[in-house]
C-alpha cells in the first residue's frame, strides 16, 4: 500500500509498484531456488531427450554399434520370460496377500526372467543385470522400442544432474546451478545419456555415491554413508566390482594424502555394508547357482582378462584417454582443464601447509579438501584405465561429473576478477571448433570424404565464427554469471541441427532400423533372414528390429526355405559360392551401408 502511495505522489506509473513486488519476489531466497531448478530441469531435459522421445523431436537415430542392439534385445528376451513366468503362477511382483501361497507365487514372478541374462535364449554372461532391469521396466511401460531401451541411461544422467545440483547448493553454494549445466550440456554426458549401454548405469550411481561420501567427511552426519552404500551397490550391479574398487582406491588415496587414516575405519557403516550385501549378493548367488560358469566367464574373463589383455580387440595406445577426455569435455575443455590445473595448485599447496601443524594448531584438519578430492577422483579412473590392455570411451565417465563440479567451482571462484582474456578467447575458440567439426560431420557420414565441399566448408566457417564471437561477446559484456547461458547456445544449436535436420542421414547410415524397415515393407511374407559378411553392428542391429536371431551362412549354412539374405553389395563372388544351384533375385540395394538384399527361393 505504501509503495502504491509513493507511487500516485510522485508520478510514477500506477504500476509501478507491481513490477517491484514482482521483482522483490523474483530475486528473493526461495523463488530464486524454484528458477533454478525450472531452469535447471528445461535446460537438462532438452538436452538429454531432443531426438530420442517421439513427442520431443522424434526417435531420430535408431541404435547404433554392436552393444545397443544386443542389450536391448536381452531386455526383451528377459521381459518375454520375466512376463511368462508371472503368467504362469497368476501373480505380480507385489503378492496380493501375506499367504504362504501368494508370496511363494510372487517370489516365481519376480525371479522369472530377472536372473540370467539371455541373447536368442542362450546366458549372456558378460555384464550384470542393473540395465536389463531397467530397460525391461521402461519397456513395459512403454513398449520395446530402440528409444525406450536407451531411457535408462537418459533417466540416469538426469538424475545424477538433480543430485550435482542438490549437492552442490547444500555444500558449495553459488556455482550449484553451473556446475548442473556444465554436466549436462558436455559431449561425454550428451552422448553417452542416449546410449543404450551400462557405462551411464555405472557412471551415475557411483558419482552420487562419491557426493556422498564427501558430504559425510564434511559434516559427520552418517545419512550421508546411505548414498555411498546404496548407490554403490547399484553400481556394483551395472558393471560388477569396478565400481567399488575405483570409490576403495579414491578414498584410500585420500585418506593416504591428508593422513587421516581413520577415515577408513569410520567408513566402515554396519547398516550401509548390510544394505550393499542385500542389494548385491542375492543377484551374484543366484546367477552363480544357475550358471555354473559365471564365475569365470564374468570375473576372469570380462573383468581380470579385459583389463590385462587385448582379448577383445579394444587395444588403444596408453595416451588415449588423454584425447578421449579433451573430446568429452567440449564445449568445456579448456576452462575445465585450468580449473583442474588450478585446483591441483590448490591441492598441492594444502599438503605443504599441512606440513606445518602450528598454522592448524586446535584444528581437526587443515583447510578446503573439496578440490583434492575431486581431483583425486578425476584422475585415478584416467590413470588407472590408462594400464588397460582394453580400452573403451566409457570406461572413464566417471571422471567427468568431478572435472564439470571443479570448473563451476573454479568459476565461482574467480566470478568477481572475471576471467583472464586469453581464457575466454580460448573458450570461445573451443565453441567455434565444436560447432564446425559437428556442422561438417553429416557430410563425411553421408560421403565418407576426408575434405567436404567447398560450400560446406564455407557454411561450417561462417557458423563457427558466428558462435564463437557470441560467446565471446556475451561473456565479455555481463560476465561469467552468463558463461553458461553463452554456452548453451552453439551446444543446443548443433544438438538440433544434427538430429532435428540430419537425423535421418545418420539413421540411414548407422543404424540398422531403415533396413529393417523396408525389408519389412518390401517382404513382409518371407521371415528368415540371412547375412553373410555383415559388421556385427548390422547383425545385432537386425535381430532387434526383427525380433528374430538371424542365420549365418559360414556357421549355419544355407537354409532349404525360402529366406531373404542381406550380403555385402559388391561381394559376388561369396554370393556364386553359397548360392550355387539356387533362385535368387535382388530385392533392393541398400547403397547408404553398402548392402544388397536378396531374396532366396526354397531349394527345389
Amino acid at each position: 500500500m505504501n509503495d502504491l502511495q509513493q507511487s500516485a505522489g510522485t508520478g510514477a506509473p500506477p504500476n509501478h509498484a507491481r513490477f517491484a513486488w514482482l521483482r522483490r519476489f523474483w530475486e528473493h531466497p526461495e523463488a530464486t531456488a524454484s528458477r533454478e531448478m525450472a531452469i535447471l530441469i528445461l535446460v537438462s531435459g532438452f538436452l538429454l531427450l531432443y531426438g530420442l522421445v517421439p513427442i520431443f523431436g522424434g526417435d531420430q537415430l535408431g541404435l547404433v554399434g554392436a552393444d545397443e542392439p544386443r542389450y536391448a534385445q536381452i531386455a526383451s528376451e528377459m521381459l518375454t520370460a520375466h512376463s511368462a513366468a508371472c503368467h504362469e503362477v497368476n501373480a505380480k511382483v507385489f503378492p496380493r496377500s501375506l499367504r504362504i501361497t501368494d508370496l511363494r507365487n510372487s517370489f516365481h514372478c519376480l525371479a522369472g526372467g530377472t536372473i540370467t541374462p539371455v541373447l536368442y535364449g542362450q546366458p549372456w554372461l558378460e555384464k550384470p543385470a542393473l540395465y536389463y532391469w531397467r530397460a525391461m521396466g521402461f519397456f513395459k511401460e512403454f513398449g520395446v522400442y530402440d528409444w525406450s531401451a536407451r531411457l535408462p541411461s537418459t533417466s540416469g544422467a538426469f538424475v545424477l544432474i538433480i543430485l550435482i545440483f542438490l549437492h552442490m547448493r547444500r555444500f558449495r553454494p553459488g556455482g550449484h546451478l553451473d556446475a548442473a549445466l556444465i554436466t549436462a550440456s558436455c559431449v561425454a554426458i550428451v552422448s553417452f545419456s542416449r546410449g543404450a549401454s551400462t557405462d551411464m548405469q555405472l557412471a551415475a550411481p557411483f558419482c552420487i555415491g562419491m557426493l556422498g561420501w564427501y558430504a559425510w567427511y564434511e559434516t559427520g552426519k552418517k545419512f550421508w554413508l546411505f548414498d555411498l552404500y546404496f548407490f554403490g551397490a547399484a553400481a556394483t550391479l551395472a558393471k560388477g566390482p569396478v565400481a567399488p574398487f575405483l570409490a576403495l582406491a579414491i578414498i584410500l588415496l585420500f585418506a593416504g594424502l591428508r593422513r587421516e587414516w581413520s577415515l577408513l575405519r569410520r567408513t566402515i557403516w554396519l547398516p550401509g555394508i548390510l544394505l550393499y550385501l542385500l542389494m548385491v549378493l542375492p543377484w551374484y548367488i543366484a546367477v552363480q547357482r544357475r550358471n555354473p560358469t559365471f564365475y569365470k566367464l564374468f570375473f576372469l574373463e570380462h573383468n581380470l582378462e579385459r583389463f590385462a589383455t587385448n582379448r577383445y580387440q579394444h587395444h588403444q595406445p596408453f595416451w588415449y584417454y588423454l584425447a578421449i577426455l579433451l573430446i568429452g569435455l567440449m564445449p568445456w575443455t579448456v576452462i575445465s582443464i585450468r580449473a583442474l590445473v588450478d585446483s591441483i595448485q590448490v591441492s598441492i599447496a594444502e599438503w605443504k601447509v599441512r606440513h606445518n601443524p602450528q598454522r592448524y594448531l586446535g584444528h581437526s584438519r587443515a583447510g578446503d579438501a573439496f578440490p583434492e578430492f575431486l581431483v583425486l577422483w578425476a584422475l585415478f579412473p584416467i590413470l588407472f584405465f590408462s594400464f588397460s590392455g582394453s580400452k573403451l570411451p566409457g570406461y572413464i565417465l566417471p571422471s567427468i561429473p568431478p572435472l564439470t563440479i571443479l570448473t563451476a567451482d573454479y568459476l565461482n571462484r574467480i566470478r568477481r576478477q572475471g576471467l583472464p582474456k586469453w581464457l575466454l578467447w580460448s573458450h570461445a575458440a573451443i565453441c567455434a571448433i565444436l560447432v564446425f567439426v559437428l556442422t561438417l560431420a553429416p557430410q563425411h557420414m553421408k560421403y565418407e570424404t576426408l575434405v567436404p565441399s567447398a560450400q560446406w566448408l564455407t557454411i561450417a566457417g561462417v557458423a563457427a565464427i558466428a558462435f564463437g564471437i557470441t560467446v565471446f561477446l556475451i561473456v565479455r559484456r555481463w560476465g561469467i554469471s552468463q558463461i553458461c547461458t553463452a554456452t548453451l547456445l552453439p551446444v543446443i544449436a548443433m544438438l538440433v541441427f544434427l538430429l532435428g535436420f540430419n537425423g535421418r542421414d545418420l539413421d540411414l547410415n548407422y543404424s540398422a532400423r531403415p533396413l529393417a524397415q523396408e525389408i519389412q515393407r518390401l517382404a513382409p511374407e518371407v521371415k528368415p533372414l540371412a547375412i553373410e559378411g555383415v559388421k556385427r553392428d548390422m547383425d545385432y542391429g537386425l535381430a532387434f528390429y526383427r525380433d528374430e536371431p538371424l542365420i549365418h551362412y559360414s556357421k549355419d549354412g544355407v537354409p532349404d526355405e525360402e529366406h531373404l539374405l542381406v550380403i555385402r553389395a559388391n561381394d559376388t563372388a561369396a554370393l556364386d559360392h553359397w548360392l550355387a544351384g539356387r533362385v535368387y533375385k535382388s530385392l533392393f540395394l541398400y547403397d547408404s551401408q553398402g548392402l544388397e538384399v536378396y531374396r532366396v527361393y526354397a531349394r527345389p
